[in-house]
């Protein structure tokens, strides 16, 4: 380490103990070449030393092995093996020979190896893993499965569509290396320090070699050597990497999955967090509350022209209604429209039977120049300002009713925020839905800043004019309109049960539907932050107490060799502190 350092101009940790024992080494050979009387040879000291540094690296990379044992942890949810059938034969394959579209079949009791497709067979999977929820999740024919995840009933056989590092847990182990591997703004400033810091200890060593040599070149060298080894940039570099390191493999195992360390030196300094409302503080599952239409056209007919039209969309709201249509035994069916367009923030549009159909808020009708029926408008008022959104309906150049729709809070939504209003973070509330849906729900909540009536390109706008200001932000969302404002906020977090494109643009994915791992990781966020200030602080009291110590002659090169790597122990044992913070059902650390 230190040739390599030395070759490519960088003092690096390891120059002043190789400085050390090549000049005490080297005292020795000479005295034994020159045959004098005067003086004492060293390979002893030598050997003991390096010998004990050597054990204090071992124990070191063992401790560090230990504290970030997220990743093997990870890696043993997977099995060595499957079924894999070929030849209308059953082949037990290492994992790792398994290929994509092969049949493999799945016993009763035996951990999914890859991701697949069920094709046959129907049973309950327990995706703890991935989803945190305890209960069975039925699979049958068509529905994914995924590795990791532990088959409990009976025999499945599916279709392998992703192998080892592409499947979903493979990719969350993946996130998991580098988050450990990444380096957050403060451990930058670290590794920036420690050639500074090398560079003052060969100047202290040279220094008290100097000063000590007019009592003999022995005393001169010994004190000086012991100065190069005693000193300790190891514990100051290792400060900030074990911390992250132990961090983010403890959030994987409590279903936090941490792409970049780094983020959690943001996020223990944010004090605003922005929540999307639907799917995020909502629980996604909208309700249809009733259809008001006037009585110059039927329910059936109106529900078959918005069932058409909304079977074309993906949005929340639209498979509500249209299950609601299957509900009533209306079938969509989108070849019945033409020319469809969706209108992001606004509704969506298309012709049916040569009829103009639109859904969505009074402000998508009056912009294709509908006129609005005032009862309409007034009955909508009454159930928004309850909280219950309406969307407008009009055929042709008619405004014939709305329909009311509801998404119940999720159940630890309350909770999130008011820890997150006890640690004093500002809170606000982003919607699309009129200011009275988004204020009752925010009165709800007990009390949010509420931004209403966004449209989806403005969420990202909202996030920089509050970055603007000053503030660190963090932003809650899980839908694909959220993933510009993730992406610009200083720490995105994404729900698991998002779209792909929200997952993707997220800093912190929560792996579970548990809004309370937000606080969870804010709180590891600020443990972990501490944790390095205090490892930071230990390396330098270290340093100040011994470093004078050595100069002054009062340590030998083997007590330097000792204390050294003790200071290095030191600082894993505090930064392995950190697991403590979550707790296991049965006691274990997470």
């Amino acid at each position: 380490g230190a040739y390599t350092g030395l070759k490519h101009l960088n003092l690096t940790m390891d120059v002043p103990i190789a400085m050390g024992a090549t000049v005490t080494y080297a005292y020795s050979v000479f005295v034994t070449l020159s045959q004098s009387a005067i003086g004492h040879v060293y390979y002893d000291t030598v050997v003991n030393f390096i010998f004990v540094i050597l054990v204090g690296r071992f124990l070191e990379a063992k401790s560090k092995r230990h504290a970030v044992s997220a990743t093997q942890r990870l890696m043993d949810l997977q099995p060595r093996v499957a079924h894999v059938l070929r030849n209308n034969e059953t082949h037990i394959v290492p994992i790792r020979g398994i290929q994509l579209n092969e049949t493999i079949l799945i016993k009763p009791g035996e951990k999914i190896p890859v991701d697949g497709t069920v094709i046959s067979g129907c049973s309950s999977i327990d995706e703890a893993l991935l989803s945190g929820e305890s209960t069975p999740v039925k699979k049958q024919i068509d529905d994914k499965i995924f590795a990791g995840t532990i088959n409990i009933e009976s025999t499945l056989t599916v279709n392998v569509t992703a192998t080892l590092s592409n499947t979903s847990l493979g990719k969350i182990i993946n996130l998991v290396e580098e988050a450990q591997a990444s380096k957050a703004p403060i451990q930058c400033i670290a590794d920036s320090i420690v050639p500074w810091f090398v560079a003052i200890t060969l100047f202290l060593a040279s220094l008290t070699f100097v000063y000590w040599l007019s009592d003999g070149i022995e005393l001169a060298l010994l004190s000086a050597t012991s100065v190069l080894i005693i000193t300790c940039p190891c514990a100051f570099g290792l400060a900030t990497p074990m911390s992250i390191a132990v961090a983010s493999g403890l959030a994987a195992r409590h279903g936090l999955l941490i792409k970049n360390g780094a983020v959690l030196e943001y996020l223990s300094k944010v004090n605003h967090v922005v929540f999307d409302k639907t799917g995020t503080l909502t629980q996604g599952k909208i309700h249809i509350n009733q259809l008001v239409h006037n009585k110059d056209i039927s329910e059936k007919v109106l529900l078959e022209n918005i069932s058409h039209l909304e079977s074309l969309s993906e949005h929340p709201i639209a498979q509500a209604i249209t299950q609601y249509a299957k509900d009533n035994n209306v079938t969509p069916n989108s070849q019945c429209v033409n020319n469809f367009i969706n209108n992001p923030g606004l509704g969506v549009q298309g012709e049916i039977n040569n009829d103009l159909v639109l859904i969505g808020n009074a402000k998508h009708l009056e912009n294709n120049q509908i006129k609005l029926q005032v009862s309409y408008i007034q009955q909508a008022k009454f159930l928004e300002d309850k909280g219950i959104s309406c969307h407008h309906i009009s055929i042709g150049k008619s405004h014939v009713g709305f329909i009311s729709l509801s998404d119940p809070l999720r159940p630890d939504a309350k909770k999130l925020i008011n820890k997150l209003r006890q640690a004093n973070i500002k809170l606000s509330l982003l919607s699309g839905d009129k200011q009275a849906v988004a204020e009752a729900i925010a009165n709800e909540l007990g009390g949010m800043h509420v931004i209403a009536e966004v449209l989806p390109h403005e969420k990202d706008n909202i996030i920089k004019a509050l970055k603007n200001k000053g503030e660190i932000v963090a932003m809650v969302g899980d839908g694909i309109n959220d993933a510009p404002a993730l992406m610009r906020a200083d720490v995105g977090f994404a729900i698991g049960s998002g779209t792909d494109v929200s997952i993707d643009s997220a800093d912190i994915v929560l792996l579970s539907n548990e809004l309370n791992k937000i606080s969870d990781a804010v709180n590891l966020s600020k443990r972990t932050l501490l944790t390095i200030k205090q490892n930071i602080t230990l390396s330098i009291i270290y340093n100040i107490i011994m470093v004078p110590l050595a100069m002054m002659a009062w340590v030998t090169p083997l007590f330097a060799a000792i204390a050294m790597p003790i200071s290095s122990l030191a600082v894993i044992a505090n930064a392995s502190r950190i697991r403590t913070l979550f707790k296991n059902s049965d006691g274990e650390s997470k």
